[in-house]
């Protein structure tokens, strides 16, 4: 088992290694003429965002003084999510690049072909001698140069009279002379540009490097950017309409505000947590379900950023379960917290509502401290002629649901995915992803949740908080 855990680390790394050192090639080497500055540079960046999301993470689980994971979190985690859209956009820029550089050359060839000189016009009466195929351009000067002397020789104007001499001048004795060879142009050095010639290909695979770099970096930062926004100003609120077939007429129309995944920690605070409950209390529900990873610390650093949940109000109370992350944090000591904070813990218990029974059971994650799940006790003993809803972390409990009768569980710890195609694995690893769905006769709704783990980052998975209307049938 050792031996396939550091295989898998291994694989890992490597590959997050090969990827960061093709977005350092993409992006900073093929965009330079050589080593210099902006090639350090990009080593520098790369190498210090990992760093800091190594260190955000460790000081995080690590317990670290409270201020020193706030330093480390922000631009730690922001790096986390920036990197893995610039990974994404260098391997979309592998599909454009080849098909930019054709089309450069295409408009390349267009440009010579325009420049292409037009020969001479030959003044009239004069003969141009067109040179064989594979003659030189030397033989065709000496013919066209022979052609003319000839002709002017004939000409009536210059043609001396009888027992006339013309006087030798030094020009023309000096005309003889054989014509000196042109000198070459000495080659251009490597690297240089020659302005006279066409495109080189260097310069153009430069050119379609800067353009699709450029690019990667714009869509990566804005992609971030704009999800980081939507995580910032707050969930949004969603209404689910659930129809359950032993509710009473008289619980018709009943609501039950469904936050999850909340995530309180270094990076969303106090102020993110007034946020949900003044996003909760406006929805005026009957019940709040509170259900896990409310935190990501212990009381004593994120005591004072929970504080606002003691606002939440609802008819019949706020209710509260663990998810995997209480138990990250110190279970025992945060059930006891939103306890005095007015929220009623459901331990593997029920309560039985005038309308129904709402149920609540520990995550799969107490287990390792002897604090798992037990749908026996919360559910062994009921009345199954009364409806029930289940209150559970991981939608994975639904199992567990369908045989205990539950007629709905409520769940979250998905996040939606957070960061697309995250949703791609999340989807694998869970029954539900978001959203309702049914399980024989048991219906499962899994909130994307109202936070962020990690990047304060959300993309194709808006948070959200669900206000869950209950329908009856006898309505």
């Amino acid at each position: 088992m050792v031996i396939v855990f550091a295989l898998v680390a291994l694989l890992v790394l490597s590959v997050l290694v090969a990827g960061n050192w093709w977005v350092w090639r993409r992006l900073f080497r093929d965009t330079t003429r050589g080593p210099g500055f902006v090639r350090r540079a990009g080593v520098v960046v790369i190498a210090g965002g990992w760093a800091l999301t190594v260190g955000a993470f460790v000081a995080e689980r690590a317990g670290a003084p409270f201020r020193l994971q706030q330093v480390l979190a922000w631009p730690g985690f922001l790096w986390l999510a920036l990197s893995i859209y610039l990974l994404l956009g260098v391997l979309a820029g592998e599909l454009v690049r080849p098909l930019l550089r054709r089309r450069l050359e295409r408009r390349t060839r267009a440009e010579e072909a325009v420049r292409e000189p037009e020969p001479d016009p030959v003044p009239a009466g004069v003969t141009v001698a067109t040179p064989a195929a594979g003659a030189s351009v030397a033989s065709t000067t000496t013919t066209a140069t022979t052609t003319t002397a000839t002709t002017t020789a004939t000409s009536p104007a210059t043609e001396p009279t009888e027992n006339q001499t013309l006087p030798t001048t030094p020009d023309e004795t000096s005309s003889t002379k054989p014509t000196p060879a042109p000198t070459a142009s000495p080659a251009p050095s490597p690297g240089s540009t020659d302005p006279s010639r066409p495109l080189a290909t260097p310069t153009r695979r430069l050119f379609v490097s800067r353009v699709v770099a450029g690019a990667v970096a714009t869509a990566a930062v804005g992609t971030v950017g704009y999800g980081t926004y939507g995580v910032l100003r707050g969930p949004k609120v969603k209404r689910v309409t659930v129809p359950l077939a032993k509710l009473p007429r008289a619980a018709h129309g009943y609501r039950i505000a469904v936050v999850s995944d909340v995530h309180l920690g270094p990076v969303l605070g106090r102020g993110f947590a007034q946020k949900v409950v003044d996003t909760i209390n406006g929805t005026q529900p009957d019940l709040i379900a509170v259900v896990g990873d409310l935190v990501d610390g212990s009381v004593k650093d994120l005591g004072p950023a929970a504080a606002p949940l003691a606002r939440l109000r609802a008819r019949q109370g706020a209710f509260f379960v663990t998810g995997n992350h209480e138990y990250f944090s110190g279970a025992e000591q945060w059930v006891e917290e939103v306890r005095r904070l007015g929220l009623r813990p459901l331990e593997n218990a029920r309560t039985e509502l005038p309308h129904f029974d709402l149920a609540g059971v520990n995550d799969v994650a107490g287990e390792s401290e002897g604090q798992g799940p037990d749908f026996a006790k919360a559910l062994g003993d009921r009345d199954r002629a009364r409806a029930c809803v289940l209150l559970a972390h991981q939608p994975v409990q639904i199992h567990d649901a369908v045989d205990h009768g539950v007629d709905l569980q409520l769940s979250g710890h998905t996040h939606g995915g957070q960061l697309w195609p995250g949703n791609l694995i999340a989807d694998l690893a869970n029954p539900t992803l978001a959203g309702l769905e049914r399980y024989g006769d048991t219906q499962l709704y899994v909130s994307r949740g109202a936070g962020a783990w990690g990047p304060p980052t959300r993309v194709g998975a808006p948070s959200d908080i669900t206000v869950i209307e209950l329908a009856s049938r006898q309505a």
